[in-house]
């Protein structure tokens, strides 16, 4: 786990690397029973017949294993105060079984707030990649974030 950081420990530019986690079939059907049960997330058989060509993960298992594998760094363990929301979603390709994603990081913004001085906004893309280098998903997330005190 790295040290926890604050709003003002943050310099634009500044990039992180998360490890890889490999997705196995049993886990991409079992999050699409769930959560997004689509037969091309569900049934190899019916998603060998589809677009895709096989069994594909749902995209919000993607996003939500990237994202993960961020927070999982502890960089924010201290700071975090949510979020508003995800900016500029895109599933770029199709992660499949036996695929390792790692969650890539971009500081595109370090902004103090100006009525709220404990506080401030971390802009950050974030950029998932399979193990062959192919970027699979990307977002922009504005994390409200805590200032050093004193």
């Amino acid at each position: 786990m790295t040290e926890a950081r604050y709003l003002d420990d943050f310099s634009v530019g500044e990039r992180f690397c998360s490890p890889g986690f490999t997705l196995t079939e049993a886990a991409i059907i079992d999050f699409a029973s769930q959560y997004d049960p689509q037969a091309f997330h569900l049934d190899v058989n019916a998603a060998a017949e589809s677009l895709y060509g096989g069994l594909i993960a749902s995209g919000f298992q993607t996003l939500s294993l990237s994202f993960r594998l961020f927070i999982q760094s502890g960089l924010l363990a201290a700071c975090s105060m949510g979020s508003p929301g995800i900016d500029e979603l895109r599933w770029l390709a199709p992660v499949r079984p036996g695929d390792t994603l790692h969650t890539e990081v971009a500081v595109l913004e370090v902004t103090p707030s100006r009525s709220k001085p404990d506080r401030g906004i971390l802009k950050l893309k974030y950029v998932a990649v399979n193990q062959h280098g192919d970027t699979v998903l990307t977002y922009l997330v504005n994390h409200f974030v805590k200032r050093r005190v004193g």
